[in-house]
């Protein structure tokens, strides 16, 4: 304890030793040469800052006892025992980092806990696929593989969740901000999807012009348009319903929705239809729910700077929507028309007013 506290005050020591000797070497200077003097200055000086250091010294044992000794828990750094305002001011950081401390080691172990339940319940529900496959397999008939690229797609789908959700926490390291063309995008997602589509006998429609671009991750967008028509033909239990995926512009914001003609979801499901592994009573109907596909749709569009909207009349169906912010019209062909006029030796004038695409219906029956 000696030690330390030496060690911290050895700068003051040394300066208050070259302090005295310069004054005694200005008195013999100026002519003042008095031995006797000057060896009664030197003690009352040395007196005076040993008086000093015992002072502080016993102001600050109770800190340096406690600074020294081992800990033995957490709550150890938050007594209160500090008298100079250094030593208050130093033991009110000490708890602030601390608060800090808690709230990261609390989010990393919700993020720990989320992830190793997630992960008990996709191998869970990942046996009924593979249980579908081996019954058969075992059937002495010709294999059914129309059944088993269902149960392929199931296996598919839950290893790209579990994927997304491993990626979640390093989604910086895994983001690309890019021009999207909405329609070919979402064209994409429902072709990967129409053996879904044609097995629920439920039909897309898409009605998004060729002009809407955004930007945005296209790898991240395309696992939630994923889930917005896996869940859309999933709570449609009726044949012969639709899927209706549109994109309208307005005030510089692109609106992506896509629109079922399910069960829909009840008003008190609703508020927390977002929530990591809530199921609510449509997932206790079909008993394959997880509870994580809106959940990670919603971090993603956070990340992603876009918004989730989601409404749903119960028995009439469900809109669920993305907004990207601040995106523009027809941005394709605004960049075609100046590419143009740039190339143009003549530098025409005149405004190239391009066509709207009409909206198209995509009917998955018909692939």
């Amino acid at each position: 304890m000696w030690r330390l506290f030496l060690k911290e005050h050895a700068a003051f020591i040394v300066f208050q030793m070259v302090l005295v000797a310069f004054i005694m070497l200005l008195y013999w200077l100026d002519g003042f040469r008095n031995v006797d003097t000057a060896i009664y200055s030197f003690v009352i000086s040395t007196v005076l800052v040993i008086s000093f250091l015992l002072t502080r010294f016993v102001k600050r044992y109770q800190y340096y006892q406690r600074i020294l000794a081992t800990p033995q828990n957490m709550e150890h750094m938050l007594q209160r025992e500090g008298k100079s305002p250094e030593q208050v001011q130093n033991e009110i950081y000490l708890q602030k980092l601390y608060r800090l401390y808690q709230h990261e080691v609390q989010s990393l172990y919700a993020s720990q806990n989320r992830h190793l339940q997630f992960m008990n319940q996709w191998v869970h529900q990942m046996k009924t696929p593979l249980s579908v496959m081996h019954l058969l397999l075992q059937e002495e008939q010709e294999l059914d593989k129309k059944s088993v690229h269902e149960e392929m797609d199931r296996l598919k789908a839950g290893l790209d969740t579990v994927l997304m959700n491993a990626r979640l926490d390093t989604f910086e390291q895994d983001m690309q901000i890019e021009k999207i063309n909405l329609r070919s995008l979402v064209s994409e997602v429902v072709t990967e999807n129409k053996r879904l589509f044609i097995s629920k006998r439920v039909y897309p429609e898409i009605s998004i012009a060729e002009e809407h671009v955004v930007a945005t991750d296209q790898k991240w967008m395309k696992f939630i348009m994923g889930q917005f028509l896996t869940n859309a033909v999933k709570y449609t239990f009726e044949p012969n319903k639709k899927v209706l995926i549109a994109a309208e512009c307005s005030n510089g914001n692109t609106l992506l929705t896509v629109r079922d003609e399910g069960i829909g979801i009840s008003s008190s499901d609703l508020p927390r239809i977002t929530k990591a592994f809530f199921t609510g009573e449509n997932g206790r109907k079909t008993g394959e729910s997880t509870g994580m596909g809106l959940y990670l749709a919603k971090e993603i569009c956070g990340k992603l700077g876009h918004e989730l909207l989601i409404s749903s009349i119960q028995g009439e169906g469900t809109t669920v929507s993305v907004r990207f912010f601040n995106q523009d019209f027809a941005t394709q062909e605004e960049n075609d028309d100046s590419s143009e006029n740039r190339r143009s030796d003549q530098g025409l004038r005149g405004e190239s007013d391009a066509p709207g695409s009409e909206p198209v219906e995509l009917h998955s029956g018909k692939r």
